[in-house]
């Protein structure tokens, strides 16, 4: 049997832009995590290190981490067809591995839609803060890959493979 052409659920039957109507789906506990890797030339990441992560426009982390948590509180404000959500929490973690920094979002809700594009916003304003703060050390940083590692609570949960990692 062949398979059915799967429709993308921002078009309407007209292939016309639409928000989708989540009203009749179940209020479910929805999670996601995404992650950003914000790759550092050496001489940057040895200056953050020494400098305890601060640089003349101040701490660098505790910087993104506001930024980025902001920035998933306003993604209804960037991305047109999402919806606002009351999000539940935010948390966004920032630690150095080999190369430069990985910057994880997690968000959870309590609603009706996922929080994947959430998630994700936080993790790349999160790792674009780091870039601007960052800047004056060199503009050789470069930001990528920033991908969904997890999410969970809808009608399909999804972990990324290869990765041990997933939304609770």
């Amino acid at each position: 049997m062949a398979k059915a052409k799967q429709r993308l659920s921002h078009l309407d039957a007209a292939n016309r832009p639409t928000m989708v109507d989540v009203g009749d789906k179940p209020v479910t506990r929805r999670e996601a995590v995404a992650q950003a890797l914000v790759a550092l030339p050496a001489p940057v990441a040895r200056e953050l290190r020494r400098s305890g992560h601060r640089t003349k426009k101040g701490p660098v982390f505790d910087t993104a981490v506001i930024a980025g948590t902001l920035a998933a509180k306003r993604t209804h404000e960037l991305i047109p067809f999402c919806h606002p959500l009351p999000l539940d929490g935010v948390k966004i973690d920032i630690r150095a591995v080999r190369g430069g920094l990985e910057v994880t979002c997690r968000v959870t809700v309590e609603h009706r839609t996922g929080v994947e594009m959430e998630a994700l916003t936080g993790a790349s304003v999160a790792a674009l803060t780091i870039y601007d703060m960052c800047k004056a050390l060199s503009h050789d940083i470069v930001i990528g890959p920033v991908r969904l590692m997890g999410k969970s609570g809808g009608r399909r949960d999804f972990t990324r493979r290869g990765t041990g990692r997933r939304a609770a």
